[in-house]
């Protein structure tokens, strides 16, 4: 028998045997997963079933698994690959694995729901692939909630809509590609003005976004969100296509190799559009994109890509017209007041990304880049309201150079105990902008000068820095941030007989804070603040003395993202953002506007489902409450802002030699004015493409508006005159969406 005091000790030393024996199962799980061809793979999401640890590969597709015991079972996904399913044994702690995936076609199965704060990204990307952008202006549609409005016939940025905002052509949303900022501050035609026609759709390997103020890595314009697109590494096969269709419209894209090995790789890309599109008088639209790609990856020490790209476009434009002229019979449809409106523009790019591996889970991230941008545009919104003689016609211009860089380090799988796990990342960086003769001018037929109103150069810059961590314990994750911002805003106003030079300058901090609950890998809980900030037009800054030069944000967003079953993914967000005042700079005017705080609440909901291996449903649903809030009840509309939009499709495949894809949009009526006295009416439009495939040849119909609707593209609430009128009237002026349209297209791989 024992007696108490051994009792106590064998006790003691049992539950020691135990815990030493769980410590021993329990271990850390390491290794690297590549494709088939042995290319490392990033991102791939490791879920323990057992355990409900959860990890991602590095970007040399290594990774490690905390609180990993034998026999657990461990699942290895990616989209574009089979799922794989690994029983942990012996010899997989001990000397760590090598997982190979095998390539499979896009399918929701692929997807894991788990602590992912851009989580709604990879999903998303189960659309992009399964329908494919077809043209430049599809690409921001991809974004649930996100819908845009052309009013230049495809050569001016387009018109965004988001969370109930009318961003214009960029001023709350940020976009970039591989990194490099899209939007250009301080520009002649407006803030944030965001023109992604210089990249080729085809070259689109993914979409990362992110909805509200909650990302350090994103500063200025990341507001309402921020949309970053993703090029392609490398190509599979070379690829021609060829495009005609109505409207005199013809379109030739090119993907061609130019060298491939084990280590590196480098591809060509090039597109011409050509249309004269819908309207009476012809847009003689032409654009020209060129890109050049090269791609060094030696895995578990560096990655190096280098993008060269030019992009060039002219266009004539019809602009927006009174609905009172088509009433009036004056013109039609798709006539025009002033057809000699139109522009020009171009932009070269050339783009570093550097990855380095510098030690145990830590990278050193380095991306610089140099823009050269012109930009001309003929615009006449009011038609003879101030100039009954000559009309109303006005110049935008400019000539700018941009460039930037950043670096930033990160240290990964920091273990904290026995299951807890920390990462973070540290980033510095920098952006410049010379704008030279900044100009607005009153024209006569492109050709006379009549009279300037603003003509001046801009330099401005902006320097940051950001710490974003990462801890996770048990099913937590928590993600604090914060950034601090400086910038210089400086213009030298070119009309005054003496020199005029302003110059301002101001930091802000943004502190965020995200939360994640995985209540298994097919089912998160989020609770996303943040403040976040959008910069003015330098022109405004100096003006008003460095007043409200940056204001500020508030967002929170409360959801979850759930697998009911593996073929199904639904998703729900109740959200709320607040605007501080600001000074907004009306390019078409040259005068600063003031407007007062603002809220917005809404709900997101969304679905997808694999139906069957062929066929694949989305749709997304979005309600917003957008309203000032310094002004009078029933005088507090935001004008043109989205209060209901609906989206949706789907996509078949393998029908035979048969794949395609039907989707639709929706904007409901919307205020136009402060007191909604004036609607912007909505619409609903459906877009059809139908391909067949023989070998490698692919032959397509694209038909956009399905079913002729007549809708308006953009609309807007403006006081004008018509030549023949005594007095002007404020009334709907609008851009009417395409007709009917449709095109055939033949590609060939080799």
């Amino acid at each position: 028998m024992l007696n108490s005091n051994n009792r106590v000790t064998f006790l003691t030393a049992f539950i020691f045997l135990i815990s030493a024996i769980s410590v021993v199962n329990a271990q850390t799980l390491k290794g690297t997963v590549t494709d088939t061809k042995g290319t490392a793979l990033e991102n791939v999401g490791i879920f323990n079933q057992t355990s409900g640890q959860h990890s991602h590969t590095n970007f040399s597709g290594i990774f490690s698994l905390t609180s990993t015991s034998v026999n657990d079972s461990v699942y290895f996904s990616s989209l574009g690959y089979k799922t794989f399913i690994l029983v942990v044994n012996n010899e997989h702690l001990n000397n760590g694995i090598r997982v190979s995936l095998k390539e499979s076609s896009i399918n929701l199965e692929q997807v894991v729901v788990v602590s992912k704060v851009d989580a709604m990204s990879k999903i998303v990307n189960v659309d992009v692939q399964k329908d494919p952008v077809k043209s430049s202006q599809e690409i921001l549609r991809k974004v649930p909630g996100l819908l845009i409005g052309q009013h230049a016939g495809g050569g001016k940025a387009e018109q965004i809509f988001l969370r109930g905002f009318d961003i214009d052509h960029g001023t709350d949303v940020a976009l970039s590609v591989d990194g490099m900022p899209v939007n250009m501050v301080s520009h002649a035609h407006g803030q944030g003005y965001a023109d992604l026609h210089f990249v080729i759709p085809e070259t689109i390997d993914n979409i990362n976004f992110g909805k509200g103020p909650y990302y350090a890595n994103k500063g200025d314009f990341n507001t309402a969100g921020y949309v970053d697109l993703n090029l392609k590494e490398s190509i599979d096969q070379n690829m021609v296509s060829y495009e005609s269709g109505q409207f005199n419209t013809n379109r030739f894209v090119g993907l061609f190799k130019v060298s491939e090995s084990s280590k590196s790789n480098a591809y060509l890309a090039s597109e011409v559009y050509l249309t004269d599109g819908p309207f009476d008088s012809p847009q003689n639209f032409n654009r020209i994109n060129v890109l050049g790609r090269y791609n060094y990856k030696d895995i578990g020490k560096e990655e190096l890509t280098l993008t060269a790209s030019h992009f060039q476009s002219k266009w004539d434009a019809s602009g927006q017209i009174p609905q009172r002229a088509v009433d009036q019979n004056l013109i039609g449809r798709f006539g025009a007041i002033d057809d000699t409106e139109g522009g020009q523009t171009s932009r070269t790019n050339i783009m570093l990304n550097h990855t380095r591996f510098i030690g145990e889970n830590q990278f050193l991230k380095t991306r610089a880049f140099v823009s050269k941008y012109d930009f001309e545009l003929f615009s006449n919104f009011t038609f003879f309201l101030e100039d009954p003689v000559n009309g109303d016609q006005i110049r935008q211009y400019e000539d700018r150079t941009i460039m930037g860089a950043e670096t930033v380090f990160e240290q990964i799988d920091i273990n904290i105990g026995a299951e807890d796990r920390f990462k973070y990342s540290a980033g510095i960086g920098f952006r410049n902008d010379n704008v030279d003769d900044v100009t607005l001018e009153h024209t006569l037929n492109r050709k006379t000068v009549l009279e300037q109103f603003a003509f001046g150069d801009v330099d401005e810059t902006n320097m940051y820095g950001f710490v974003d961590g990462e801890y996770k314990t048990g099913n937590w994750t928590f993600n604090p941030s914060v950034r601090l911002d400086y910038f210089n805003f400086d213009y030298e106003n070119k009309l005054s007989t003496v020199y005029d030079n302003k110059s301002e300058s101001k930091a802000i901090v943004s502190p965020k804070l995200n939360t994640i609950f995985a209540v298994n890998k097919n089912w998160q809980l989020f609770l996303k603040t943040g403040l976040g900030f959008h910069s003015n037009d330098a022109r405004v800054v100096t003006a008003n003395q460095g007043r409200d030069i940056l204001p500020r944000a508030y967002g929170v967003d409360f959801g979850t993202i759930i697998k009911p079953v593996d073929k199904m993914v639904l998703n729900a967000t109740l959200w709320g953002l607040f605007l501080d005042q600001e000074f907004v700079y009306v390019g078409d005017a040259g005068i600063v506007e003031p407007s007062g705080k603002t809220k917005r609440m809404g709900i997101e909901v969304g679905a997808r489902y694999q139906m069957l291996d062929w066929l694949y449903l989305y749709s997304d649903v979005n309600y917003t409450y957008a309203r000032s809030t310094e002004e009078a009840d029933g005088e507090d509309y935001i004008p043109l802002a989205p209060d209901f939009t609906a989206v949706g499709g789907l996509s078949f495949s393998d029908i035979g030699n048969f794949s395609g894809n039907i989707n639709y949009r929706y904007l409901g009526d919307r205020a136009a004015n402060e007191d909604n006295s004036i609607v912007a009416e909505g619409y609903f439009v459906t877009d059809l493409n139908l391909n067949y495939h023989i070998k490698n040849w692919t032959v397509g119909v694209i038909v956009e508006n399905l079913f002729d609707t007549e809708w308006n593209e953009t609309q807007f609430a403006t006081e004008s005159r018509l030549f023949n009128e005594t007095a002007s009237v404020e009334e709907i002026h609008f851009t009417p969406g395409t007709p009917f349209y449709l095109r055939g297209k033949v590609s060939v791989r080799f």
